[in-house]
């Protein structure tokens, strides 16, 4: 979309003695109807209402180019006062954020799900502020489970199973396992997650070629992809959008999914069943968790109105209300509670449930952006015909060794 808006009633200089914070921001929506400068209209209107000394003025950048242009702002130094933007850890290794205990009380601060400060941390020090969040679950077209007697499954050769059943049926795809450039880092983890594995291990180092995250792409490789249970497009050609957009059409038996697909089925007439991606042997350890973050420069100076901002920002009533617009997940206790509990929010109650136990990217770590580079190169080979899984998860390995030693 490329779109860049400044916010309604946020000042520029401001009167004497008056701040102005900076905010640049993602956009959450698909067009102007839901952008997010909706959001953050009525949310800098009711701050600047009862806070006259300081003004906020918000851009609105398109995810795609949101992280560029804050990087490019720092660069030329003119860093904003607040990003809420996809990665923190770069910028907060080069000193350049306030810690989140200059910024929030001391009960702001214990109100963040641990899960996700922890996943705002860089050497246990947190600098991110988790903004909204999101897990991921097997999604499944109940329908056409219905009408092959299936029940959902349980265990991998589950969905194995049914997956051939939905073959012999004639459904395009199976089971959809996008592996493609767009996001397979989601479906990578997921994956790895329910073997027992993951991204990193007990000591906080990457361990993408431990054995079992090699016997899990095994697995996948010969009983999902090389029996063609996948449907037309190859894994490592097959981009999350796609294979969303097959679901809200019927075309798709399973795959895994989050609570906006889940929205987007349902108006389509899918009669969604959800479960926690099963193991080798019953449903999977941990869940997979994802998170945006925001954070405070320290280059304009303003930590003070910065803090003052921020516990505006994660009262309960604006963490729900942008959670809610966009079928995403708050990331405090309180606001948690308070959806779980609320009937209007019932579909979401199974992300909900996941999300304190979720497992995210290894957000802290500043070589993060290059390994997650290399795993959208490289994990389709892996199940690529004559792909090799334990070739592909040891390159990526390499690479992110390479990118620690880098740091």
């Amino acid at each position: 979309m490329g779109m860049t808006a400044a916010l309604t009633g946020c000042g520029g200089g401001g009167g004497p003695g008056q701040i102005t914070l900076r905010l640049v921001a993602a956009d959450y929506g698909t067009g102007a109807a839901d952008s997010s400068e909706k959001y953050w209209d009525g949310l800098v209107k009711d701050f600047e209402a009862s806070h006259r000394g300081i003004k906020v003025d918000v851009s609105i950048h398109s995810w795609k180019d949101v992280d560029r242009e804050v990087a490019m702002m720092v660069k030329n130094g003119r860093a904003p006062d607040i990003a809420q933007i996809g990665a923190y850890a770069d910028y907060a290794k080069a000193g350049k954020l306030y810690r989140a205990d200059e910024l929030l009380s001391i009960r702001a601060q214990a109100n963040f799900l641990p899960r996700l400060t922890d996943a705002g941390s860089v050497d246990r020090t947190q600098y991110g502020l988790p903004f909204v969040a999101s897990t991921r679950l097997l999604f499944y077209n109940k329908e056409l489970f219905a009408e092959a007697g299936l029940s959902a499954p349980q265990t991998w050769n589950d969905i194995r199973d049914g997956a051939a059943v939905l073959k012999q049926r004639g459904v395009t795809y199976p089971f959809a396992l996008p592996l493609g450039p767009e996001e397979p880092q989601a479906e990578t983890l997921m994956w790895l997650l329910s073997g027992g594995g993951g991204y990193i291990d007990d000591s906080g180092s990457y361990a993408f070629d431990a054995a079992e995250n090699i016997r899990t792409f095994d697995w996948l490789k010969a009983n999902l992809v090389d029996k063609g249970l996948v449907g037309p497009v190859a894994p490592g050609e097959l981009d999350r959008g796609t294979a969303f957009a097959a679901f809200t059409r019927g075309e798709v038996g399973m795959l895994n999914g989050h609570p906006t697909l889940m929205r987007e089925a349902r108006k389509s007439g899918i009669s969604v069943g959800m479960v926690p991606l099963p193991g080798a042997d019953g449903p999977g350890a941990s869940p997979m968790g994802v998170a945006d973050w925001i954070m405070g420069f320290k280059q304009g100076g303003h930590r003070k109105q910065l803090g003052t901002f921020f516990e505006h920002l994660y009262t309960d009533k604006n963490v729900v209300e942008f959670a809610d617009r966009y079928d995403m997940l708050p990331v405090t206790g309180s606001a948690s509670a308070a959806m779980e509990t609320d009937a209007e929010h019932k579909p979401l109650r199974k992300f909900l449930t996941a999300l304190p136990t979720a497992e995210f990217y290894p957000y802290g770590k500043t070589s993060w952006a290059r390994t997650n580079e290399s795993i959208k190169e490289n994990i389709g080979k892996a199940v690529a015909p004559g792909g090799s899984p334990a070739d592909a998860l040891g390159r990526i390995a390499r690479d992110a060794e390479a990118a620690e030693a880098a740091r």
